[in-house]
């Protein structure tokens, strides 16, 4: 005897749910690839435990910076955290030769920036936070004690690598110039029409230059014309 077993189809419900359970399991699957590349840029502490320091005594840098910079690896939209005091100052320089000379007596402005917390006492404590904006190599030094800090090794080189490129938080654009009114009212003459100023019941006149007024006396009397009409 054979028998023959009867296959039900699924209900309607049941792969409603296996659906569903799809979706959650791929937005889910999205949610950690998105949370992945949200933090996936890396806060650098320089020197690890040792800190941005330089003792004065010994006359030598608290740690070997450029060992540290050897064993990171650096991306856009990294951060450089300087732990320091305001014994020692943070130099950031795209160009070698004021990185090696270790001095920003000749920097320009565009490509060296000095951070020092808006603190001028000695002897403070000093958190400084650096973004890593530009792709490629990053100089950074001491310029305290008329370059002898950078001279006794606070100092470093890095390369920064795109990565996952800048979040949006560094990637707004620059603000546009600002461009002051003119004061003087020759070079901005209010438009006028049989010598009075606009106003809301002139309001065919707003917006027109003078070689314009007619042609917008005509559309508007056009357009009173069709509104009579259709009334």
């Amino acid at each position: 005897m054979i028998n023959y077993q009867i296959r039900r189809p699924r209900s309607h419900s049941a792969a409603l749910m296996a659906s569903n359970t799809k979706l959650i399991l791929a937005l889910f699957d999205l949610l950690i690839t998105t949370a992945t590349v949200a933090t996936g840029y890396t806060n650098h502490t320089v020197g690890g435990d040792a800190g941005w320091f330089f003792h004065s005594k010994t006359n030598t840098s608290a740690t070997n910076y450029t060992s540290w910079a050897a064993n990171q690896t650096f991306s856009l939209g990294d951060y450089l955290i300087f732990r320091t005091t305001t014994n020692q100052t943070v130099i950031q320089t795209y160009n070698e030769t004021t990185y090696r000379n270790c001095t920003t007596d000749d920097a320009s402005d565009t490509d060296t920036f000095q951070y020092n917390g808006g603190n001028t006492d000695f002897d403070q404590s000093l958190t400084i936070e650096v973004p890593l904006t530009i792709e490629g190599a990053n100089y950074y030094f001491s310029g305290a004690g008329d370059g002898v800090q950078c001279q006794r090794g606070m100092a470093f080189k890095i390369l920064v690598r795109h990565g996952n490129g800048l979040p949006p938080s560094l990637n707004q654009p620059p603000p546009p110039p600002y461009v002051e009114a003119p004061s003087d009212p020759a070079q901005s003459p209010p438009v006028t029409i049989n010598g009075e100023s606009p106003s809301l019941n002139n309001k065919a006149a707003v917006g027109c230059t003078n070689t314009g007024v007619m042609l917008c006396l005509l559309l508007f009397g056009v357009t009173s014309s069709l509104m009579t009409l259709m009334w």
